[in-house]
């Protein structure tokens, strides 16, 4: 057990529907070299975005990294899409950092969540 000084883990709050989900799956190469300072960036720059309305991370021991987007609105999600240092990111992505990915895009028309009192 590690004694870590980090925020509560909780999960992006469920929104009223209708938004958008953005599920980044990916399985990374061994030279991650800027890949921590470009994702801190990213998530900076994302939450500049009108609608965005969060992001949840999970990584799999053996190295499945799911990233979850959540948007307000299509628009949203096309701004992000379209942003010019996204862009340049996913390239580089493609490039140097993910053996392979897959991005899924879907309208979330049910919304509910859970926190234990």
């Amino acid at each position: 057990m590690s004694d870590r000084s980090e925020a509560p883990v909780t999960p992006v709050e469920a929104y009223e529907p209708p938004y958008y989900v953005a599920v980044f799956t990916t399985v990374r190469t061994q030279d991650q070299s800027g890949y921590s300072e470009t994702n801190a960036r990213m998530e900076e720059l994302v939450k500049d975005i009108p609608g965005y309305l969060g992001v949840d991370h999970a990584q799999t021991p053996g190295g499945l990294g799911i990233t979850v987007g959540y948007f307000r609105d299509a628009e949203a999600l096309t701004e992000w899409r379209s942003h010019a240092e996204h862009h340049a990111a996913q390239k580089r992505g493609r490039a140097e950092w993910y053996e392979n990915y897959t991005l899924h895009v879907a309208k979330v028309e049910r919304s509910h969540g859970f926190s234990r009192p």
